[in-house]
């Protein structure tokens, strides 16, 4: 099988739980911008560096975090039914080399000056479209070899139950930063069937508290109409 087939042999979910479906395209969406924000900074401008960083440095706690979510839950079971891991965990543990590379990087944009800060900058946007590119293939690898497996040997309602962990795991603050990536991220019905399951799930004041900084904000005003009123909830 060529590189070409491989890539493009993609499972249908054929109505099966889509584990990895959200946070995947949210990262992926989160990530491209980022990206592209390196790509077109100033770093002459102190000021718009200092923001980016910033906003650079918290993409990359929420994919670090990701990391350890899929560690402590799909790897373990996976290795309990003596399925492997070997080829997702050298993955991983790539990524976790790259977090602790892209702080140094940072580190070396923020304190550099003059025609050094630009050339950081330049180490930065290819280092990090590097990374970009290894973790697309690797979001691929899980959605679709290892999809499969969780559902040969996983029900939905087992697969449910491993996304709920990872939630409860999380603070507030960091549940309120993954939906801000994945809502925008997502075709309308996905959008309609995750915050309409919070609608219905969610006491009123959290959810209130959900649409205002993590809904409504990245949301284009005529999309956020259209998915109120897909979930009955009065724009």
């Amino acid at each position: 099988m060529t590189h070409i087939e491989n890539m493009t042999r993609v499972p249908a979910l054929a109505g099966r739980y889509d584990f990895y479906g959200a946070v995947h395209k949210g990262l992926r969406r989160a990530q491209c911008n980022m990206l592209a924000a390196v790509g077109t900074a100033d770093f002459a401008d102190a000021q718009q560096t200092d923001a980016l960083l910033d906003e650079f440095r918290r993409l990359l706690g929420l994919a670090a975090a990701h990391v350890v979510h899929e560690d402590a839950t799909v790897h373990i079971a996976l290795r309990s039914l003596s399925l492997p891991t070997d080829l997702i965990d050298e993955q991983h543990d790539d990524h976790r080399a790259a977090f602790l590379a892209f702080d140094a990087l940072a580190d070396r944009v923020e304190n550099a000056e003059g025609p050094a800060r630009l050339e950081a900058g330049r180490a930065l946007y290819l280092a990090f479209a590097a990374y970009v590119a290894d973790d697309f293939a690797h979001m691929h690898e899980e959605e679709t070899v290892v999809m499969p497996l969780l559902w040969q040997h996983f029900t939905d309602a087992e697969l449910l139950d491993m996304e709920m962990r990872i939630i409860g795991s999380m603070s507030p603050e960091e549940n309120m930063a993954f939906t801000r990536i994945m809502v925008p991220a997502m075709a309308p019905a996905e959008r309609r069937a995750m915050v309409g399951g919070m609608f219905r799930s969610m006491p009123r004041p959290v959810f209130d508290a959900v649409i205002g900084f993590a809904i409504r904000p990245v949301l284009a005003p005529a999309e956020f109409a259209a998915l109120s009123n897909d979930i009955g909830l009065a724009a």
